[in-house]
């Protein structure tokens, strides 16, 4: 179905410790579609991280069919794998994850650098800052940004691409509330004007109550899923 940007079906994925098994995710269907906003939350141990790994093509699962904006990934080789992830995956991590010595705009055309991209390479980068409110501060280095700056950073980095998915790993975890919640703010209207599908990992119920759908993760399996009524402020 064209409206499903994420079609999970069956995935289980198992990890061998010796001679004991560990069922990271037990069997779990999943369906996102295009422009959605899904939170994740679950206690530790649920299969959340696993399931991100998965969603963003970071590892693949033991069995079970993924499509990720309608191509099968599931079982693809390595440098296939990272080639989906690098067109098809934005991430934004709680730790920012930015190269130090570089610049915002040297950071942002990181994923344009992977895909081979070189014509228009740093217009591209500092349209995506001038988006995320950056404007004034492309040649920064990260330590001369703030926390909330710097995340600002990764998000456009995560956009630049034009990616099918957001997927935000605890994205406001490092920021203090204040900052986190415009963070926030501004991928939900990141999602409400640019359509962006947005997948976020989080164990914060302030976080969650945005998202337009909500599944708790329980022993690798979903144990509710919950569409909201209204749609994310």
């Amino acid at each position: 179905m064209d409206d499903w940007v994420i079609e999970l079906e069956d995935i289980r994925k198992v990890y061998r410790m010796g001679i004991e098994e560990v069922n990271a995710l037990a069997g779990l269907t999943l369906r996102v579609k295009r422009g959605e906003v899904l939170a994740i939350m679950g206690p530790s141990g649920s299969g959340k991280s696993t399931l991100m790994n998965i969603i963003g093509c970071l590892d693949r699962p033991t069995s079970g069919t993924y499509h990720l904006d309608g191509k099968t990934v599931s079982q693809l080789a390595d440098d296939a794998l990272a080639e989906i992830r690098n067109k098809k995956v934005g991430f934004v991590f709680q730790s920012f994850n930015l190269l130090g010595r570089s610049t915002a705009s040297a950071n942002v055309e990181l994923p344009l650098r992977y895909a081979g991209v070189n014509h228009g390479r740093r217009e591209r980068a500092q349209k995506m800052l001038r988006l995320v409110g950056l404007g004034e501060r492309m040649d920064h280095k990260p330590m001369e940004l703030s926390g909330g700056q710097q995340q600002r950073v990764a998000i456009a980095r995560a956009l630049v691409n034009d990616p099918a998915i957001i997927l935000a790993d605890e994205p406001t975890g490092n920021l203090d509330s204040r900052s986190g919640a415009e963070i926030l703010d501004l991928l939900l209207q990141l999602n409400r004007e640019q359509g962006t599908t947005l997948v976020i990992v989080t164990h914060d119920p302030n976080v969650a109550k945005h998202a337009s759908r909500v599944i708790r993760l329980k022993d690798g399996c979903i144990e509710e899923d919950h569409v909201s009524d209204t749609k994310p402020a």
